[in-house]
């Protein structure tokens, strides 16, 4: 046990106690497994604005925001607000709601390729909503998507973050357009929709070359199969969703997370053609129930959280990533450690390696990384096991310089840590 667990075992006993009651009623003491790392996860007591608290009354700045779904930070006003006002008029019922009718009209505005909504519950149900209908529109089983792409926990769409094809799912390189039409044109009558996101999440923050996306849409249509874009982490990166940056229509958008402005949800937009097969007023539409779809308060809190999200406060979350990447990489150098970052607009994925490795979850550095996470809790910084960091609407310039001078000291401590 190094000094950098030593540490934080002594300020997290609470947890480690809980930690031991919630594995004697959930495997592995959560139900997340995202969320698990050794030597054992805390236990938060609440949130509020850019800081968390865990049950030991340490406090932490959320560099996470319960990955990436919380872009105004914990407990935003407004959102507790409309939140409040919703619940009390009844959290659930079988009809719609002002609020759902509100969050769809917004994303239909927003995002150009989305003329009609259809909600589910979270970004996983989005993916096997949009896997069944490209299966019933094309009469087709086969899904392709990236190696090391991740669009949530159902079966055929997981397996490609374990880089294996899976009975019913394909998989080609991200990046590699080549590839991902030879696919299409050798079994494209077997393929009923192409996956993609616009930039791989779980894989390091991957930003696609020029002209992928675009190709892989192609490619796809070519084939008769659709195109669907996976933006449940992305829709922060521009008003219009990274679809927008990136100049690529797809047929059917995943949308989750930001949506529901911090509830659960899930959604997937697309043409009214195409998204005409959920109409039960079709004769053979497609049955699509569920008790909590398009919830009166996850729409109240989304509808906000969409509305707020404009291009100035996207602009300076950008800024601020862009300016934290930096800083993190001088402090790094300073510390003679090998280090690199992806960052994409709000996004960024640090490495401790001279360069950042190609799309993948397998990690070369993955004591300096776990290192750098618990030294990171340590100094009070709240970021992804994995590296992974999400800046929120709420931090300021002034706490950046409070964050950049706490990841200086975590780095240092990394490389006093050593192999």
């Amino acid at each position: 046990m190094n000094s950098i667990e030593e540490r934080y075992r002594a300020a997290s006993a609470r947890s480690a106690e809980l930690g031991k009651q919630a594995e004697r009623v959930m495997p592995g003491g959560d139900t997340r497994t995202t969320a698990f790392y050794r030597p054992y996860p805390l236990t938060l007591a609440r949130g509020e604005g850019p800081f968390l608290w865990d049950v030991d009354g340490n406090r932490y700045i959320d560099l996470l925001g319960n990955y990436t779904s919380l872009v105004h930070g914990n407990a935003y006003p407004p959102i507790v607000e409309a939140v409040n006002k919703a619940a009390a008029n009844g959290t659930a019922w079988p009809a719609r709601s002002e609020a759902q009718i509100e969050l769809a009209t917004l994303l239909c505005e927003r995002i150009a390729s989305v003329e009609r909504v259809r909600f589910c519950n979270s970004g996983t149900e989005a993916g096997m909503l949009a896997a069944h209908l490209a299966r019933r529109l094309t009469g087709r089983k086969l899904i392709l998507m990236a190696r090391y792409g991740y669009h949530g926990s159902y079966e055929d769409l997981e397996v490609g973050l374990a880089g294996q094809d899976g009975e019913r799912t394909m998989l080609a390189d991200f990046g590699d357009a080549t590839a991902f039409e030879a696919l299409l044109s050798e079994r494209g009558s077997e393929i009923a929709a192409v996956f993609l996101e616009p930039v791989l999440g779980s894989a390091g923050v991957v930003e696609p070359q020029a002209g992928f996306l675009g190709r892989v849409a192609e490619a796809a249509h070519r084939a008769g199969a659709l195109f669907v874009l996976d933006e449940v982490i992305t829709l922060r990166l521009d008003e219009g969703g990274a679809q927008k940056i990136y100049d690529v229509r797809p047929d059917l958008t995943m949308m989750g997370k930001i949506i529901g402005g911090g509830f659960p949800v899930g959604a997937i937009g697309g043409s009214e053609e195409v998204m005409s097969s959920f109409d039960p007023r079709n004769r053979g539409s497609i049955w699509h129930s569920g008790t909590f779809n398009g919830n009166p308060v996850s729409c109240a809190a989304g509808a906000v959280s969409v509305r707020e999200l404009t291009s100035d406060r996207i602009a300076t979350m950008n800024q601020q990533a862009e300016r934290l990447a930096d800083e993190l990489t001088r402090a790094a150098r300073h510390a003679e450690l090998p280090f690199s970052v992806r960052q994409v607009g709000s996004l960024m994925n640090i490495f401790f390696l001279k360069e950042p490795p190609a799309a993948t979850i397998v990690r070369e550095d993955g004591r300096a990384i776990a290192n750098f996470h618990l030294a990171a809790l340590n100094h009070g910084l709240f970021v992804a096991p994995r590296g992974l960091i999400a800046l929120s609407t709420v931090i300021s310039d002034e706490l950046l310089n409070e964050i950049i001078g706490r990841a200086t000291e975590a780095i240092a401590d990394v490389a006093s840590a050593g192999d």
